[in-house]
């Protein structure tokens, strides 16, 4: 368990740093018009697609960790697979990706677009059930409002992004994803912190 306490954290605060310093070192990308995915290739590309593929690990933990962590009759499975299957699409999400102008309708355009739409649908989902979850355990309880109202913003700004496009593409995904990483490392602090009582 503590390895992947370590996974979930180190995972969250890599790809925070490491994808928040490339909206600043890609001064070739407008960081409002520009989808985070537009930063895995060309300069630094490497350096994120390792921190996506940190940020998969992280998703599959905490999915892991929260089962754990409950008693058996708050448990449930779903959010736990959701998780795993978040973790597994932003994988290839990250390792799909082509160069600007490249295969743009080809099968790695679909493969990463389809892979991209499941991680975020799959985590919010996952977030959401996660949270309702956390009302059935006497320990997580006082912690279900909040997580249950941060899911809720996640999932909302994921749809207000798929739909109003006319908003900046680039701001509107990265305030979902904003959103989704405050979870989780929410959560993963909490699920440290209970580990230590």
């Amino acid at each position: 368990m503590r390895l992947l306490h370590a996974a979930a954290a180190l995972g969250i605060a890599a790809f925070i740093l490491v994808c928040g310093a490339a909206q600043f070192l890609r001064t070739d990308l407008d960081w409002i018009a520009a989808p985070l995915s537009f930063y895995l290739i060309g300069p630094g590309g490497a350096a994120v697609k390792a921190a996506y593929v940190a940020l998969s690990l992280a998703l599959a933990a905490i999915g892991i960790l929260f089962h754990d962590a409950l008693v058996p009759a708050a448990r449930r499975g779903l959010p736990m697979a959701l998780f795993g299957v978040s973790a597994v699409t932003l994988a290839v999400t990250a390792l799909s990706e082509v160069p600007f102008g490249q295969d743009t309708d080809g099968l790695h355009a679909l493969v990463h677009g389809v892979a991209a739409m499941s991680t975020f649908l799959c985590v919010t989902v996952a977030m959401l059930l996660q949270s309702w979850c956390l009302r059935g355990d006497v320990r997580w309880h006082s912690a279900h409002a909040f997580a249950s109202w941060l899911a809720v913003a996640a999932f909302v700004a994921l749809w207000i992004h798929a739909l109003a496009h006319t908003l900046p593409r680039g701001l509107t995904q990265k305030i979902v994803i904003a959103l989704i990483l405050a979870w989780l490392a929410w959560a993963a602090f909490a699920l440290q912190r209970g580990s230590r009582r």
